[in-house]
């Protein structure tokens, strides 16, 4: 075996995994209790021997702030819960465009249309559902990246449409276990989300389903939730670490999260899931310290939702080139082309507000 770690747990499953085995829960739960290093080492190895040495870079934009129904415990975007967000409409296409083009500019390959809400229905808000449309068509007709969504739940017919108008990623995460999920929201059931990606997938779309670490659950419930994606089948999976927002019920119960529960986990799942891209996305930079941003992509992740996220700032895509650098990987560049230098640059400069260096939300930045 070429790659060792001189941990038997360890060395067993990366040689299964490399001989293109797929490993199940009892060998999710046993790497779980494995020293950090070793998974670590592990997770790095299944990146190099499937991956192509890059890390994918995503950013998104939130459409439509605010004022969702669904009561999910983590979300700052709730009604139930008073966090003083900003709040507003659908941005509308021209604005998501310009969202789209400074995501391009920063050396993203793929850009995100995310509607915090239960559902953007074709049925009951045919206005709202055809600016998607159109905010589609325009990002996939003036931009080189991929058009991925987050729309919450889709009927077989919305999924259909949208397969035909070019999404390339359908985004709904599963936040965490089956066995979790009632802990954190009330208002859907884990099994609503997983027949969303079903209906998704069957429409054509490749999935884009992940979790979000730090919010209680155990390390059974974090290799459960990587098993139920086993089952769904995804190509990309957002690891979250929560940076509780102040007004919702998880930022009261004040969990925290270490730097070695995030590598571990960000290394099983590179076990788990060898092929799909394990991406680092909101909370990363609130959770790790600034030297320690590197360690999950050392530890086998490839790809990170860079700029700002839907209602919190996130760190400049300079700085993430410069934390893909110091993990000896480099940026994809198989969508766009871009100059690393230059990115790395503007943020030096800090001569532009975030809302002109980042696909954030497009519209003026909050605090939360």
């Amino acid at each position: 075996m070429v790659y060792e770690t001189d941990n038997k747990t360890v060395d067993d499953a990366l040689e299964r995994v490399l001989a293109g085995e797929r490993l199940d829960r009892t060998d999710g739960l046993a790497l779980m209790a494995q020293p950090v290093d070793a998974l670590a080492a592990a997770g790095a190895a299944v990146r190099d021997h499937f991956g192509d040495g890059t890390v994918d870079a995503c950013s998104i934009v939130n459409a439509k702030a605010g004022n969702c129904a669904e009561d999910c415990g983590f979300c700052a975007q709730s009604v139930h819960f008073d966090t003083g967000i900003d709040t507003y409409g659908f941005l509308g296409p021209r604005k998501i465009l310009e969202a789209a083009t400074r995501a391009e500019r920063d050396g993203a390959q793929r850009f995100g249309i995310v509607v915090a809400e239960k559902g953007v229905s074709k049925e009951n808000r045919p206005e709202e559902w055809e600016e998607v449309l159109e905010s589609i068509r325009l990002v996939r007709d003036e931009c080189d990246l991929e058009v991925d969504a987050s729309l919450g739940i889709l009927t077989e017919e919305e999924a259909a449409i949208l397969a035909d108008e070019g999404i390339n990623h359908y985004n709904h995460n599963i936040e965490t276990s089956p066995r979790y999920f009632p802990e954190i929201v009330g208002s859907h059931s884990f099994e609503d989300r997983v027949e969303t990606l079903k209906i998704a997938k069957a429409a054509g779309m490749d999935l884009c389903a992940g979790v979000i670490l730090g919010m209680g659950e155990t390390p059974t419930d974090r290799v459960d939730a990587a098993i139920a994606l086993q089952e769904i089948g995804i190509s990309s999976l957002p690891v979250n670490v929560l940076n509780p927002v102040a007004g919702t019920p998880l930022a009261e119960q004040g969990v925290e999260i270490t730097t070695e529960e995030i590598v571990e986990t960000v290394a099983v799942y590179k076990l788990l899931h060898p092929e799909s891209r394990v991406r680092l996305t909101g909370g990363r930079e609130v959770n790790l310290d600034p030297d320690e941003q590197h360690l999950p992509l050392e530890a086998g992740a490839d790809g990170l939702l860079t700029g700002d996220y839907l209602t919190t700032e996130g760190q400049s895509p300079g700085e993430d080139l410069e934390i893909v650098e110091r993990a000896g990987l480099e940026p994809n560049m198989e969508t766009n082309e871009f100059d690393p230098e230059e990115v790395k640059a503007r943020g030096a400069e800090g001569a532009e507000s975030s809302t002109e260096t980042t696909a954030s939300t497009g519209a003026e930045p909050s605090d939360d």
